[in-house]
């Protein structure tokens, strides 16, 4: 998507950084202070509000639909490389580290720190100081350590980004604003994507 249809916002001199390779949607709105690096994903609706910390999303991390980062002054409000950031999620203050799940509509909070390949469930809230180990779920209000991941989740995990990463290949690619049809066609096509079920499936299918 040419810069120019971007809602991108310059603050106190600070311009939002964007890589080539990375895909923002036309409605998601930049602010100031944000950085959004190499293969990254941000959906529609998403705010990245940079007047007050540091936000940054290292290559390959996503961002999808009506997510929020922001931080306090001074801060840096962190998605390392590959992290998956679910629809709706808030991410305040905190670092999400390499490889890991925040699910839909969790609330991260300030000077959380989320570990290596750890999952956050969704609509939990991870309180402000907090800390999720590396490769274990945390669920609820407030979240709690519940286990550790298996071999298996994780993987889950890994192939789900791999199909955000492939997304924003495919929006670079076609994604075009246009007008509606007034009616299905026949035989309309499907957007094939093979290979990815959500994990409850996958795991009935092993049995």
């Amino acid at each position: 998507m040419p810069p120019s249809s971007l809602r991108v916002f310059a603050i106190d001199g600070l311009v939002p950084v964007v890589d080539p390779s990375a895909f923002v949607h036309p409605s998601a709105v930049l602010i100031g202070d944000v950085i959004v690096g190499p293969g990254c994903y941000v959906g529609p609706g998403a705010c990245l509000r940079g007047d007050f910390g540091r936000l940054i999303l290292e290559a390959g991390a996503n961002l999808q639909d009506t997510c929020v980062m922001h931080g306090f002054p001074g801060t840096d409000t962190v998605v390392e490389e590959d992290g998956h950031i679910g629809h709706g999620a808030v991410l305040h203050g905190c670092r999400i580290g390499r490889n890991a799940l925040i699910g839909m509509n969790a609330v991260i909070m300030d000077n959380a720190v989320v570990g290596e390949a750890a999952i956050v469930a969704a609509c939990a809230f991870v309180k402000a100081g907090a800390a999720i180990p590396a490769r274990h779920l945390a669920a609820g209000v407030p979240a709690k350590v519940v286990r550790e991941l298996s071999e298996e989740e994780i993987a889950w995990k890994v192939a789900g980004t791999r199909t955000y990463q492939d997304l924003t290949k495919r929006c670079l690619a076609t994604l075009v604003e246009t007008a509606p049809l007034t009616a299905v066609e026949p035989d309309r096509p499907r957007i094939h994507i093979p290979g990815v079920v959500p994990l409850v499936e996958a795991k009935q299918a092993k049995g």
